[in-house]
């Protein structure tokens, strides 16, 4: 089910893909198609958390279930600079000045500051012999683009953190400033309590189809391909056997692990293989489990959010001897994304054994919870799809993050703003994240997908 609320606001085409058409002139003038633009007044953006709520002005009743599968809630609230590749680096340094001054950006007169609980414990990141080089580089990359991240030998390492078992470590990274965790429901409930103050309303239904028009171009390599613009999403409202059609002039796809469904809606990948028309956008649901344990002489409050060499993690939550963690599962033990169904064996299998070796104390830790949620995962590279799709020339992407969008995703609003404003990336340069790499085979290579 593409179930997802709808969220409709004033925005910009991007108009100009560089295609010509057959008809003479181009059908992609951009200022010609303003005063239409502001006629219809609405961008459509199936979605339902975080990064789409920026520039919302018009969303039609919530439902108190609505965020019951959205992976914001879901996660487990970490924000980090220890990225490989300088894009996601930058986009993070963003977020976290945005997370560090929210009441800036999100107060709402005569209602109580947000607080997010954010707690810049920072990360810890340790390496093996055979991944000491990588931190290493990475590490470099970090501090070229402004990440305060310093390096530990295994020596530093149990100096510092004592309750560290150092054994099998080579190197570690350490994140002494801007990074750390929050709250994500908090910081979604105050999102939506600022726009909601600028008189958005919102809504939750099930996006059935997309009206587009057409018509055909060729690219500057002389291929011939279809160019759509979606004039219409018909939305199945709950509770309703009708649907609402809803024009609009833009359609931003946010709808995070549903979203290579919803391009499919829009026409997204039905052409030829191995071609523009027929590229499909590569973002799937991928079940990730969190593991909630007590361990009373587990380590303190100065812990920072660990990731071991073996992939598994844990971070410290609230005050009394709690923790969180997980691990990514190889792709050969991925689970049945059908369902949000927690299996415990895989803490016992997977998770606990290396963390118990790297925190002795982990050894007598009891499972007290535990709950599943979503990647929206990029089957192509793990990284981001931000910006324009070529060819349904008023879609554009926030998607695919794959483990790192909550984080990422006041920086990402912002650019998927510049780009439906401008035509282009003003403030960090994210084509790199264009969906026309897809075709072209050119992958994001960031090392760090945790």
């Amino acid at each position: 089910m593409l179930r997802r609320s709808l969220q409709f606001a004033l925005g910009r085409d991007v108009l100009g893909r560089g295609l010509g058409t057959h008809r003479g002139g181009s059908t992609l003038d951009w200022n010609g198609k303003m005063s239409e633009i502001k006629k219809k007044i609405q961008s459509v953006l199936p979605g339902g958390a975080w990064t789409q709520l920026h520039d919302t002005s018009y969303l039609p009743p919530e439902h108190s279930d609505v965020y019951s599968q959205a992976s914001t809630v879901l996660s487990v609230g970490g924000i980090r600079q220890q990225f490989s590749v300088p894009e996601n680096i930058q986009l993070s340094l963003f977020s976290i000045d945005f997370l560090r001054n929210i009441n800036e950006y999100l107060a709402v007169v005569d209602d109580p500051p947000l607080d997010i609980q954010f707690n810049p414990s920072g990360y810890l990141l340790l390496a093996s012999e055979k991944g000491a080089a990588v931190l290493e580089s990475n590490v470099r990359v970090q501090r070229q683009e402004g990440a305060k991240v310093c390096l530990m030998s295994p020596e530093q390492l149990r100096n510092k953190f004592p309750w560290i078992n150092p054994e099998g470590v080579a190197l570690a990274s350490y994140g002494m400033e801007h990074e750390g965790w929050f709250d994500p429901w908090s910081l979604l409930q105050g999102l939506r309590r600022k726009v909601q103050s600028m008189g958005v309303l919102f809504c939750q239904g099930e996006v059935t189809r997309f009206v587009s028009s057409s018509n055909h171009a060729e690219t500057p390599s002389g291929e011939e391909v279809t160019l759509k613009r979606v004039h219409e999403v018909h939305v199945k409202i709950d509770h309703s056997l009708e649907y609402q059609p809803v024009e609009c002039a833009i359609v931003i796809n946010a709808a995070g692990a549903w979203s290579g469904q919803i391009a499919e809606l829009a026409g997204v990948g039905k052409g030829p293989p191995g071609t523009l028309q027929g590229t499909k956008l590569p973002v799937e649901p991928r079940k990730r489990y969190v593991y909630l344990w007590n361990c009373p002489q587990g380590p303190g409050l100065e812990t920072p959010f660990v990731i071991d060499a073996s992939g598994a993690y844990f971070r410290r939550e609230g005050l009394g001897n709690n923790y969180l963690g997980g691990c990514s599962p190889t792709e050969e033990e991925e689970p049945d994304p059908e369902n949000l169904e927690v299996d415990h064996e895989f803490f016992q299998d997977k998770v606990w054994p290396p963390l118990a070796q790297r925190v002795p104390a982990f050894e007598s830790l009891k499972v007290r919870s535990a709950w599943a949620g979503y990647y929206d995962y990029n089957t192509f590279d793990q990284n981001g799809v931000v910006g324009p799709h070529p060819l349904v020339v008023n879609m554009y992407f926030a998607t695919g993050f794959s483990g790192h969008g909550l984080q990422q995703a006041p920086a990402v609003g912002r650019a998927v703003a510049e780009m439906v404003l401008h035509g282009n990336f003003q403030t960090i340069n994210l084509s790199p994240f264009l969906f026309n790499r897809f075709h072209l085979g050119e992958k994001v290579h960031e090392h760090n997908i945790i």
